[in-house]
């Protein structure tokens, strides 16, 4: 079982990923993000506009348990994140989490 947590936090220090809902649909639309991470509290509009570009472009998107200032605190920052694009995992295994929903 992978710590999601642990794993967020290795992929914002060592990879390459992408804070907000408007870069997130805008990587997702182009092919460029690897996954999506939103929240459970993001706005209902918001989500469906990310799940079409993720399902488009075959993109997995997981949902985080937290609210938007928990993933914020994740992810070591001191904002609110709802949206979280991952480009490149770095050291994180971010990557096999989405292998481990899908089966």
């Amino acid at each position: 079982m992978i710590d999601v947590g642990k794993a967020i936090a290795a992929a914002v220090k060592t990879g390459k990923v992408v804070f907000g809902a408007e870069d997130g649909a805008r990587s997702a639309r182009v092919g460029k993000a690897r996954a999506l991470i939103l929240t459970s509290n993001i706005q209902p509009h918001i989500r469906e506009n990310l799940e079409y570009y993720g399902k488009l472009s075959k993109i997995p998107i997981i949902t985080f348990k937290g609210s938007s200032i928990d993933l914020g605190r994740t992810c070591g920052k001191r904002f609110a994140v709802s949206t979280l694009t991952i480009k490149e995992p770095g050291d994180s295994n971010i990557l096999d989490l989405v292998q481990e929903q899908e089966e």
